[in-house]
């Protein structure tokens, strides 16, 4: 009986028609068609059919919650709640006009749960692996201070912002990979299906192959034979970098670092983790959380480690009495521009505001950046196979000109 209490209510398919005749069409979850038929005539719509939806369509449409699935929940639980519709209705609305069917059950799990009583922080701290501590703990201080909506409202523009900037992020490192990956596909087509016909010319010559030529005989001849090692090899490669990524935190610290440094990408990371933190600890101290208490979140937000261990090294600091402006300067991360800022925003008791505009500031730093760095990879990708391409062909017709010139 637990079981089938827990059970989640199957999703119906209807149509009707409303108080004016007109044909309408809809869905709703239910425990069975009468329940279904018996709301929709209190809503003033007169059932015509009621269809149990199709598992299989609910298989399909059932994919991967994604964080810009969250951050619009946010915006429209935040925009409903300004409305003055109801938190449980909200959620409710929310879920059964979700596309995603895998977004819909986490909405109307948590909806089951502050039906039942539980507070909307503690019904989103059981879905860890969608809402983080940050979320929660932002929508603890709002409901404990009664501005439940406008912490919403904070937390909507703090995921907009933040996914804004991971697309940013995302883009600056996806060009140099394209580069490297057409560069090897073209280079790879080129050694083991083109260069072998030339190769069967060069047979017939009965002379010595010019030294570049050779070279490029040589690659092609080892492509053939072990394209499946290579292929082995990177993939391999990929593979445990990726792994070591996730599982290994020393290894993630020694990655942060690698990509700190990197010319043209690494001040841009700098950039992006500045604006994280700023963005971060300036929702959460606008929400009227301690200082202390909103750096040991914003920590796990700055999406770096090494910025994530100077941000914990900052709270330790300010726990101990220190000025958050005299524990950034400490850390030697942070621009005299932003200390600066952040000093003002101490003195004139409006840090949320000035660390709002550091956020903004540097969150346009990392645009304008990602569109220079667009515009410079876009000839170079251009050259780099132009390059690659060029010496391939180069090295195949030189046999063919050192004959014509010896004719």
């Amino acid at each position: 009986m637990a079981e089938k209490a827990l059970k989640q209510p199957e999703l119906f398919t209807w149509t009707g028609t409303d108080k004016r005749g007109v044909k309408v069409k809809g869905q709703s979850r239910g425990g069975n068609p009468a329940l279904i038929k018996a709301d929709l005539r209190k809503q003033g719509i007169k059932p015509i059919a009621v269809r149990k939806k199709s598992n299989l369509f609910k298989a399909t449409a059932k994919k991967k919650i994604i964080p810009k699935d969250l951050a619009v929940f946010f915006r429209q639980l935040a925009t409903m709640m300004s409305a003055g519709v109801p938190l449980v209705q909200s959620f409710e609305i929310i879920g059964r006009g979700h596309e995603n069917a895998g977004m819909q059950e986490l909405i109307l799990k948590v909806k089951s749960e502050v039906e039942s009583g539980t507070s909307l922080a503690d019904s989103l701290g059981k879905h860890p692996l969608y809402f983080d501590d940050l979320v929660v703990c932002l929508v603890a201080a709002g409901e404990q201070a009664g501005v439940l909506e406008t912490l919403l409202d904070k937390i909507a523009t703090y995921k907009e912002k933040t996914e804004y900037l991971k697309a940013k992020i995302k883009k600056a490192m996806f060009y140099p990979t394209a580069v490297i990956v057409v560069a090897f596909i073209v280079t790879a087509i080129l050694l083991i299906f083109v260069v072998p016909q030339f190769e069967a010319l060069f047979s017939n010559f009965g002379a010595d192959l010019p030294a570049f030529t050779r070279v490029v005989v040589n690659l092609s001849e080892f492509m053939q034979e072990y394209w499946w090692l290579m292929l082995g090899v990177i993939g391999g490669a990929i593979f445990g970098f990726l792994q070591g990524k996730k599982r290994s935190r020393k290894f993630g610290r020694v990655l942060d670092r690698m990509v700190l440094k990197m010319p043209i990408v690494g001040p841009i990371m700098h950039k992006a983790a500045i604006a994280r933190y700023s963005r971060t600890l300036a929702t959460m101290f606008a929400a009227g959380v301690p200082l202390v208490e909103a750096l040991q979140s914003v920590a796990g937000a700055t999406g770096n480690v090494v910025y994530s261990d100077a941000v914990l090294m900052i709270k330790d600091s300010v726990a101990t009495g220190q000025q958050l402006t005299f524990a950034m300067n400490q850390t030697g991360l942070f621009p005299n521009m932003v200390e600066q800022m952040v000093a003002i925003g101490e003195e004139s008791g409006a840090l949320d505001s000035m660390l709002s505009k550091v956020a903004d500031f540097y969150e346009q730093e990392v645009d304008d950046a990602v569109d220079a760095l667009t515009s410079l990879l876009e000839p170079l990708i251009m050259s780099v196979l132009g390059v690659l391409i060029g010496g391939l062909v180069v090295a195949m017709y030189l046999p063919i000109f050192k004959m014509g010139a010896a004719i």
